[in-house]
């Protein structure tokens, strides 16, 4: 019964998130979302400073593509050597393999050209959604979610939900401020990622919940 409850949950969340994405991916394809993005980029890029930009280089570092690609490497022996979770890994390579495809679909699909003013960085391709944020979200979200249950206190759940946050957080952020997204292709990306996470989790568990009843099944036919 908890669990039809929280998958009813994450159904809804996940529809929020899919109807929030296609609300913001309408005004951008009819070019109607400067009202949104410039206020949001003036204030991101007016706390410019000596100091602030290696922290966002940095956080941007962290999520690129050579850099995920390395945690999720370093992520995947983790759970295959030490924790010896097979099925959790599966899930791990689907919600990161899934979430690189569909950013690069909906990039082709929708072609806006990244901000060409202040940047403080390079970066080729196009802008909508932003990668770096879908990746950020994907990957600490469901790490999030596989490490949950491993940690039995409440501050280090607390913990865990605030470090993967700030990350997720800093990293879009990050975009912004080196002028290479706009915010909305920031917000677009969360919401995208969002979506395919929760729904890859909720399959995940109902699989996992119907494994169980079989095993438990089995043995009570013996």
């Amino acid at each position: 019964m908890k669990l039809k409850f929280l998958l009813t949950k994450a159904f809804l969340i996940s529809l929020l998130s899919i109807i929030a994405f296609g609300s913001i991916a309408y005004f951008v394809k009819r070019d109607d979302i400067v009202a949104f993005d410039r206020p949001i980029i003036s204030f991101v890029q007016g706390l410019e400073n000596p100091a602030l930009t290696p922290i966002m280089k940095f956080f941007t570092w962290l999520g690129s593509t050579t850099t995920v690609i390395v945690l999720s490497l370093l992520i995947i022996i983790l759970f295959y050597t030490v924790l010896r979770h097979r099925f959790e890994l599966i899930l791990f390579v689907w919600v990161m393999a899934g979430s690189t495809i569909l950013n690069q679909v909906l990039k082709a699909l929708f072609h806006r050209e990244r901000p060409t003013f202040h940047r403080l960085i390079e970066e080729l391709g196009y802008s909508f959604p932003s990668g770096h944020s879908m990746g950020a979200l994907s990957l600490y979200g469901v790490v999030s979610f596989l490490l949950w249950r491993h940690i039995s206190t409440k501050f280090g759940r607390g913990l865990l939900v605030a470090f993967s946050t700030i990350f997720i957080l800093a990293i879009g952020i990050s975009r912004i401020y080196l002028g290479v997204h706009y915010p909305s292709d920031v917000l677009a990306a969360y919401f995208a990622s969002a979506f395919w996470l929760i729904i890859s989790i909720s399959y995940f568990q109902r699989y996992m919940k119907r494994r169980s009843n079989r095993t438990i099944n089995h043995q009570s036919s013996f």
